[in-house]
């Protein structure tokens, strides 16, 4: 059955859909020995598909994984830098998975990877407004700051929805304050340039739930399979 050469790559395991539209708009996929092109359709059963050179992975069983990203790791697959990489922490679950979304360098908590690109598509297009919940610490706060951190603002030239803010504690000698945050999109450092724009700086950011998935009390550095409950849900 023909499918979009984009939903054939992320079905594959290559990258989330999304991905796959920039890698076939450079010009790195082939069908049957021809350049392909974004909207071009194929048949993975007939047609031979090949992303820089190389055949298409078989079909195989997907996987989903929640990880508790340590501080320190990048979450891209390749770094120039030779940094630490989250999907070195995932490696022996005997699968090719990538992360879903991403969580910057300097910031931790809960992570998802698989290789099931479909589903990693409906957790990070806009449309889904997927909701992400941290717990940020942050030094500069004020009444003043909390309630300007509550207000819609404009990153990358986009309006932003009201995030969902809630003071945890503060405490009573400094000007540290411990907050839960909620947001409805996945800007890039979005939380911390709200906190940045509300006169407050980020000392530690943890995600703790996407969606309905919670981190719960997995040990950082350490991943666990999603339960098929968990999977249905998310989708």
């Amino acid at each position: 059955m023909k499918e979009r050469l984009q939903k054939i790559l992320a079905a594959r395991g290559i990258c989330s859909r999304r991905k796959a539209e920039e890698i076939i708009s450079a010009g790195r996929v082939t069908c049957n020995g021809r350049l392909a092109k974004l909207g071009d359709s194929a048949d993975p059963e007939i047609d031979k598909i090949l992303v820089d050179g190389m055949p298409l992975p078989s079909p195989e069983e997907y996987v989903y994984i929640l990880l508790n990203k340590p501080r320190g790791y990048v979450t891209t697959l390749s770094d120039e830098k030779g940094r630490p990489n989250a999907a070195q922490l995932v490696a022996d679950c005997g699968k090719r998975v990538y992360p879903v979304g991403r969580l910057d360098m300097d910031s931790e908590g809960l992570l998802i990877f698989t290789n099931d690109g479909d589903f990693a598509n409906t957790l990070m297009h806009p449309k889904h407004e997927v909701n992400k919940t941290y717990e940020v610490v942050v030094r500069g706060y004020s009444d003043a700051a909390l309630e300007r951190l509550k207000q819609p603002v404009e990153l990358d030239g986009y309006l932003i929805r009201k995030p969902e803010v809630k003071l945890i504690r503060k405490s009573a000698t400094t000007d540290r304050a411990e907050l839960q945050v909620t947001i409805h999109e996945g800007r890039n450092r979005q939380v911390r340039r709200m906190c940045d724009m509300a006169g407050m700086n980020v000392l530690r950011l943890t995600r703790i739930s996407e969606g309905t998935l919670q981190l719960g009390k997995l040990s950082s550095g350490r991943w666990r399979y999603l339960t098929p409950e968990e999977v249905a849900k998310l989708r």
